[in-house]
């Protein structure tokens, strides 16, 4: 049973360096998901398989929100002043 475990922990750790960038976030939620998991009642590797998935699904969250804010800075602001004013006409 435990050669099972480290034969598939091996192909875990194959596919997140085959991903490469695109892990961003599977490593941190696989340890987290795998202690959970561990706890929750010996499922370690199924803890660490949702935690990766749900840690790369945040970290691509995290970077849309970056690239929205920076894209929202680097716009120049609008004053008041610069907006014309339309006149109101009197009958």
């Amino acid at each position: 049973m435990k050669i099972r475990i480290a034969g598939m922990a091996a192909l875990a750790a194959l596919a997140v360096m085959s991903a490469g960038v695109q892990a961003k976030g599977c490593l941190e939620g696989a340890a987290v998901g795998g202690v959970a998991g561990h706890v929750a009642g010996h499922h370690g590797v199924l803890g660490a398989a949702a935690g990766c998935a749900i840690g790369h699904h945040m970290a691509k969250k995290k970077d849309k929100e970056a690239k929205r804010q920076a894209e929202l800075a680097r716009r120049e602001p609008v004053h008041a002043e610069t907006i014309p004013q339309r006149e109101v006409r009197k009958n």
